[in-house]
């Protein structure tokens, strides 16, 4: 596996998917997606905020199975990474789709988020909010303002709705990290579902 501080050269021909992750108790089954994902022939790219990494992702873990680290930073000049050809933010945080949504970009993820976001890239946002985070006007205007953006935000009845404050880890395993993919490209003989409810 290549360490942190080793020139990639990462060299595919298969589709890119960049999965975004941010700190929600989710992000420590991101593995579920990178396989699901490769299973329907996209090449997989980890980025993730710093609470995810520090508070919910085995790191370890994810870069055995990715087979190179997590990028959790801006490249170096010698470093190279193939383009995204999609993007999945998932799970996606209150904060990220905010600070997203209003133009800041303080961090990497952010400023990665902002540029794929000018440059049409098709992304898909699955959030996991509680539902005092959802029912707050401001995050109703960011989710309404990333949709206009073109950002596909899979949230509201019959998608991914919130859940009840303090039973996060109760969500877990029910989080459908599937939409995700599905929303990108739908399973053969299936239309695609509405990009908003």
């Amino acid at each position: 596996m290549a360490g942190r501080g080793t020139t990639l050269h990462t060299v595919t021909t298969r589709r890119v998917l960049y999965s975004v992750v941010c700190g929600a108790a989710p992000a420590a089954h991101v593995d579920r997606l990178v396989i699901a994902a490769r299973e329907r022939g996209w090449a997989v790219q980890v980025i993730a905020t710093a609470t995810a990494c520090e508070h919910f992702v085995d790191l370890a873990a994810l870069e055995r199975l990715l087979g190179e680290p997590v990028r959790t930073g801006y490249r170096r000049a010698d470093e190279s990474r193939p383009p995204a050809d999609a993007v999945i933010v998932a799970p996606a945080t209150y904060n990220t789709i905010n600070k997203w949504a209003n133009g800041i970009s303080d961090t990497y993820v952010l400023s990665l988020l902002a540029e794929l976001t000018g440059l049409g890239t098709p992304i898909v946002v699955l959030p996991f909010v509680n539902t005092a985070l959802a029912a707050n006007p401001v995050f109703t205007r960011s989710v309404t303002e990333l949709r206009t953006c073109g950002v596909t935000v899979l949230f509201g009845p019959d998608v991914a709705e919130p859940h009840p404050p303090r039973t996060a880890e109760t969500r877990i395993d029910a989080y459908p990290w599937q939409l995700a993919l599905d929303a990108l490209e739908p399973p053969s003989g299936q239309p695609a579902g509405p990009a908003a409810a």
